[in-house]
């Protein structure tokens, strides 16, 4: 989960922009996007392979909206947890349903979750009965989410 920063790779403004495309929409065409970045197709191939390689692409990916999926009740969820006790809680929230996103915190909690449940029941097992018996949680705290909104993200250009 861990980002590796030992060798931090330089974009330039063609990277940036190709990413800034591929942020809005993952499923342009390599020849919309070729277009967009000023660069033939064959070039826009080449630094696609290449951030891929690099790590800076992960995946591409399709935003989902979660009410219209099912999973109406979403909350971020802290827990505090024994300090020895990290790759463990990591290993098993990977297994455990609804678990969205997870971070390690240098803060008052030491993890922060993100979860989306089909409802306040299953939302209330998972907190009650799942995360507060993984080995290691001290303590749990719950926050539900009414709304949510994107920001404009990272500045790609």
């Amino acid at each position: 989960m861990a980002a590796d920063t030992s060798s931090v790779y330089e974009l330039d403004a063609i990277d940036r922009r190709l990413i800034k495309e591929l942020v809005k929409d993952s499923r342009i065409s390599i020849r919309a996007l070729a277009e967009k970045a000023h660069i033939s197709r064959a070039h826009t191939y080449v630094r696609i392979e290449r951030l891929q390689d690099a790590g800076i692409i992960e995946g591409f990916t399709a935003r989902i909206s979660t009410e219209k999926a099912g999973l109406g009740s979403s909350a971020f969820i802290a827990l505090s947890i024994r300090q020895d006790c990290w790759r463990d809680i990591a290993t098993q929230l990977r297994t455990l349903p609804f678990v969205e996103h997870f971070s390690l915190l240098g803060a008052d909690f030491d993890v922060l979750v993100v979860v989306r449940a089909p409802d306040n029941s299953a939302l209330r097992h998972l907190v009650l009965e799942r995360l507060q018996s993984l080995d290691g949680v001290q303590s749990t705290k719950t926050w539900l989410i009414f709304e949510e909104a994107d920001g404009p993200g990272p500045e790609w250009v």
